[in-house]
């Protein structure tokens, strides 16, 4: 009778403590709902969010909204099921097929690039690997086509081939001597995509990824080359500074880049939910193996084994101290701003999907992760006059040089604008960047002498760390 009572006793312990982290856990989840809210809500009053946000946990959506307008001339509101071009994005869907086309072993990662495109035989010794990284040196081809193009006219891939092969830019370094963002390299492994399988990159990617994945609001879309009617597919607007308003790209007319090359590139176009269920299948084994996942999850090196911090169509952050390890994309093309990012360590993935790039526009990525892990957003800290004149001077990169001033009481990043951004204090020695993006964190070092001799710049977003030397005050 004793020992019945006593596990009675520890019972009723045990559903107390079981009862008390259930309510703990569920106003973790409902104070990090409501600073989701509160956030989302502040910037679109200032006009500085217009479009869906999801934010899951193993697979949950713990926060889902949607803000502002899909169509600007017919009031349709955004919701759940909006479509948005993804832009930059779609590159992690173009790698996949390269992939899954090695695994068919119909490619290898180091085959040349001129196995498949042989009219660019003159680009020596760049690989697969190459363009899938960022490390082929091959030039933009958006400053090619705004160069040579005739834009009265739509250009597609094709048509980005050709003009290389007609003016044969020059690289910009040795392929795998160094990492520079390419558009192109994307543009030329869609090429090899279709030339491989033998079918168009959007038949592809329906027939081995979306449909498999039942992304069934995911497809390539070119809404002025190729236009067909998408359900629920929002307008992406850009600014006017001259008309000082949100237009769509199509009234600056047909000679604008964002028009005229809308036939280049797998232009996909999907929904945040759709994206929550490409995140869980990247989890899976049911696409690719675990060996695979190592590759385009891993910080790929060039030869002197410098980190680039990218992998297959993904921006790597290897050992982020508070988030463990991220991998993520950020999109903007033709009046939409996109990042996809995924916790791994923790199962945590944030969609931020939206339809106006205006001069209001933020990206709030840095502080949608903050709340999902419960931190404090930055708050302003107060350093007095005499400490921030000690940041003032100019400062140098292995390339170029940036100047800080100290002007209006804060500091100033110095440019030809007629507002310099400004450094607002986050910490003692660190500072926001107000007025560039993607959102940029300046942290300055100093000396045994207390002496300021080197910041640090860092675009989370972007993937980019740099450091200048301060060689003048």
């Amino acid at each position: 009778m004793h020992l019945y009572q006593l596990n009675i006793t520890d019972m009723k312990k045990l559903w107390i403590i079981i009862s008390l982290l259930a309510l703990t856990t569920l106003a973790y989840s409902q104070n990090r709902v409501l600073r989701f809210q509160q956030l989302f809500s502040d910037l679109h009053k200032k006009k500085s969010f217009n479009g869906n946000v999801l934010v899951a946990e193993k697979g949950k959506i713990i926060f889902e909204a949607s803000y502002g307008l899909a169509n600007e001339a017919t009031k349709e509101k955004l919701n759940s099921q909006s479509k948005f071009m993804l832009a930059s994005i779609s590159k992690q869907f173009t790698a996949m097929a390269i992939v899954l086309l090695k695994k068919q072993g119909k490619l290898s990662y180091d085959d040349l690039m001129s196995k498949y495109i042989p009219e660019l035989h003159f680009y020596k010794g760049i690989t697969i690997r190459h363009l899938l990284t960022h490390t082929s040196g091959l030039r933009s081809y958006l400053e090619q086509m705004e160069l040579h193009w005739d834009k009265t006219k739509f250009a597609t891939n094709d048509d980005v081939i050709k003009t290389f092969v007609k003016h044969k830019p020059a690289t910009l370094f040795k392929p795998n001597e160094r990492w520079l963002y390419c558009n192109t390299g994307y543009v030329f492994l869609a090429i090899i995509v279709e030339r491989v399988a033998q079918q168009k990159l959007s038949e592809f990617l329906q027939q081995n990824i979306f449909k498999p994945l039942k992304m069934h609001n995911t497809l390539i879309y070119h809404s002025r080359y190729a236009p067909q009617k998408v359900g629920n597919h929002s307008k992406g607007y850009i600014y006017s500074q001259k008309l000082k308003k949100k237009i769509l790209p199509d009234q600056r007319g047909k000679k604008f880049m964002m028009v005229y090359l809308d036939g280049v590139t797998g232009r996909v176009s999907s929904t945040a939910r759709d994206m929550l269920k490409w995140d869980r299948a990247l989890y899976t084994n049911q696409l690719i193996s675990a060996q695979d996942k190592a590759l385009i999850f891993n910080s790929y090196k060039t030869h002197n084994g410098r980190q680039t911090n990218y992998g297959f169509g993904w921006n790597v952050d290897l050992h982020n101290k508070v988030y463990g390890k991220l991998v993520y994309h950020t999109g903007r093309w033709g009046g939409y701003l996109n990042y996809f990012g995924r916790h791994l360590q923790d199962d945590k993935t944030v969609i931020l999907l939206q339809n106006n790039v205006t001069p209001q526009t933020k990206f709030p990525i840095i502080p949608v992760r903050k709340i999902l892990y419960d931190l404090p957003l930055f708050k302003k800290v107060n350093i007095a006059e005499k400490q921030l004149k000690k940041y003032v001077g100019k400062y140098q990169f292995k390339k170029g040089s940036e100047t800080i001033l100290y002007k209006d009481g804060k500091l100033q990043i110095k440019t030809n604008r007629r507002n310099n951004p400004y450094l607002l204090p986050i910490a003692t020695h660190k500072f926001l960047a107000i007025g560039l993006r993607p959102e940029t964190i300046y942290e300055f070092f100093l000396d045994k002498q207390h002496n300021v001799y080197k910041y640090r710049r860092t675009q989370a977003e972007a993937g980019t760390i740099r450091e200048a030397i301060k060689i003048r005050k």
